[in-house]
């Protein structure tokens, strides 16, 4: 096996990350996560009893609203009911429980906490990785698992991000179901989408009682930075609101409600379609370190986990007889899969802010009559 007596560094410990580390253990390799703080995966990972404890029913359905909150579409009424083993079943687990049934999955020893990267350097056939706290530690492969704003990614390619666009405002309303009851309401435990000429609002509900939104806007990259808008004075933001969606109904104000109100600037970017690069013999990257997009078509979880199986089998298959052929073949089917992700993506973060949003969501749902 090519990563025999090798030492094996994932940096970054999100759901692809530990994904990837729960595959290599299985196989005895070496492995260490370093953390700074779908279902073909998880069931090749040997997870997918755990999974079925901890994912959501009904939460991969969803409602569409206009500005006036008038239901145009539900799926709990129209989508009938699916299970594991259906070809079109996409069961929902919120990111939090995913995380812990993957970190409960590994040995103690292969996480190592406290470990926010700084850099790396060349080291004999592997790097030297260092860390903020001072540490460092010897791989001979590292795997860049470190999310968009990866700071791994430069060591393999200088291709920058390109903006969508979009710009959106992340809001996170707890314990919903008192402090937000009508959109809590609306969601019906999975997703809800507002919107109407050219302005969106899209919600998901989380299993511990949090409403997660994003309001999705149509601007200059330096839009928010420019704006004078203060995301940390809910107050402020309800005023900007109320001017910017003024044509919607009073009944959005309930969003800005509750001081149980955290947001977040969103600046959505993507890597080009046509990216690609030399492949590294003891370097690569998965997930949105690897093909960053915006998050309006719901792939980036998936796409990471496809990315943690196919690397895995690429490196302890009998197929190739270098880590470096193991690792080209992976990105090359990998940025392959990316273009479909991101067209659809893109496509959609398009559709969805302009003026026919709403005619162009009905669509995605099969139903080109937005009256009915």
């Amino acid at each position: 096996m090519l990563l025999e007596n090798k030492q094996v560094a994932i940096i970054g410990g999100g759901p692809a990350g530990l994904t990837l580390a729960r595959l290599l253990q299985q196989k005895d390799v070496n492995v260490k996560v370093y953390e700074r703080d779908f279902d073909q995966a998880i069931g090749a990972a040997g997870l997918m009893d755990e999974f079925k404890k901890h994912y959501r029913p009904g939460a991969d359905k969803a409602v569409i609203v206009n500005s006036k909150m008038d239901i145009i579409f539900d799926e709990h009424q129209e989508k009938p009911e699916e299970g594991f083993g259906d070809e079109h079943f996409r069961p929902e687990i919120d990111r939090g429980p995913l995380r812990d049934l993957l970190i409960a999955s590994l040995k103690k020893e292969n996480i190592v906490w406290n470990s926010r990267f700084a850099e790396m350097k060349p080291s004999g056939a592997g790097w030297e990785i260092l860390f903020e706290n001072g540490t460092s530690a010897y791989a001979d492969l590292v795997i860049a698992a470190d999310g968009a704003n990866s700071k791994v990614r430069k060591y393999i390619t200088a291709i920058p991000q390109v903006y969508s666009g979009v710009t959106s405002i992340e809001g996170n309303i707890y314990n919903a179901e008192i402090n937000a009851p009508k959109l809590w309401q609306l969601a019906k435990g999975g997703s809800l989408f507002a919107l109407e000429n050219g302005k969106t609002i899209f919600f998901i509900t989380k299993g511990d009682g949090t409403l997660t939104f994003l309001i999705g806007l149509k601007t200059p990259e330096n839009w928010l930075a420019n704006s004078g808008i203060d995301l940390t004075d809910r107050a402020a933001v309800g005023v900007w609101f109320a001017a910017e969606f003024a044509e919607w109904s009073q009944e959005w104000k309930e969003l800005f409600a509750t001081d149980e109100l955290t947001m977040a600037p969103r600046v959505w970017y993507h890597f080009p379609l046509d990216q690609c690069w030399t492949a590294l013999p003891n370097l690569t990257m998965i997930g949105d370190a690897a093909h960053r997009i915006p998050a309006y078509a719901g792939e980036g979880a998936n796409q990471a986990l496809a990315d943690a199986l196919e690397l895995y089998e690429a490196l302890c298959g009998k197929e190739f007889e270098t880590t470096r052929q193991a690792i080209a073949s992976f990105e090359e089917k990998m940025l392959k899969r990316f273009v479909a992700s991101a067209e659809e993506s893109l496509r959609n973060t398009k559709g969805l802010h302009t003026e026919n949003n709403l005619q162009f969501l009905m669509g995605l749902f099969g139903n080109t009559d937005p009256a009915s």
